[in-house]
């Protein structure tokens, strides 16, 4: 398995992020799915790994710049189907953070679905460090969302 930054120009992978938004629909009201598309994949601020094995496209995740630079939110976090439970979200979100450490950020946020769909990511975050929190960004008070964020060190390289 690999990881490698991605321009999203690859049939699989928009299948994958065409599935994630499907998944996200279908759990979430309207108004409580916060996934971006391929438009707001492809924003300078954001950067998009996918994680593959020999053709296989396994999952992606990726970094958003926040306004003051100093922090990452983590978006697009997906495991493909077909290899849940081979610890590609754990492999990814390991990248995501050593990735925010290298860019300098201090603190990485997140928001996730409330719904039991989304159990399997809230418990990752956690073990990764990541705590509850408010809202952040211009995020609202949901009841179908649940915030998450993280202080990073560099002593160690251990959330």
């Amino acid at each position: 398995m690999h990881i490698e930054v991605d321009d999203l120009s690859r049939e699989p992978v928009r299948a994958l992020l065409a599935e994630h938004l499907a998944d996200m629909r279908a759990t979430s009201p309207p108004e409580s799915v916060h996934a971006l598309d391929l438009t707001g994949l492809t924003e300078p601020a954001v950067t998009v790994w996918t994680l593959w094995e020999g053709p296989a496209v396994l999952g992606c995740a990726a970094l958003k710049e926040l306004d003051d630079g100093g922090a990452g939110e983590v978006k697009s976090m997906r495991t493909a189907a077909a290899a849940r439970g081979r610890g590609v979200g754990t492999r990814l979100l390991e990248h995501l953070v050593a990735q925010a450490r290298r860019r300098g950020y201090g603190t990485l946020w997140l928001e996730t679905g409330t719904q039991e769909f989304f159990a399997p990511a809230r418990r990752l975050y956690t073990r990764y460090g990541f705590v509850p929190c408010p809202p952040f960004a211009g995020y609202r008070l949901d009841p179908n969302s649940a915030y998450y964020t993280c202080a990073l060190t560099s002593d160690d390289g251990s959330v």
